[in-house]
């Protein structure tokens, strides 16, 4: 059980902080991008009620074709920094766990 456990420890790969940060930015970008013009172009008598909200935490952000972009932007960033954030402290952990 030890050795599998030994193997196991060194198995485990840390995780690159900067490729987490790019694709955690893009799928959170993307996400609200695909989502704030899936309502664009849904219509409505009022559109993105709920989405709207969204610009509680993003200023400038509305649900509107220009605001996607917006949107897209402060979700990258947002997403950027979690998947950086859950890879460092990833990484922590599997340092302390290795030793």
């Amino acid at each position: 059980m030890q050795d599998e456990l030994e193997n196991l420890d060194q198995a485990v790969m840390r995780l690159n902080g900067r490729a987490w940060g790019i694709a955690m930015g893009l799928l959170f970008g993307g996400g609200l991008f695909v989502a704030t013009n899936f309502l664009v172009l849904k219509g409505g008598e009022d559109v993105g009620a709920h989405l709207s909200l969204v610009s509680q935490f993003f200023p400038g952000y509305s649900v509107t074709f220009a605001g996607s972009f917006v949107g897209f932007a402060y979700a990258s960033v947002t997403g950027f920094v979690a998947g950086w954030l859950a890879s460092w402290i990833y990484n922590r952990v599997a340092i302390f766990r290795a030793s």
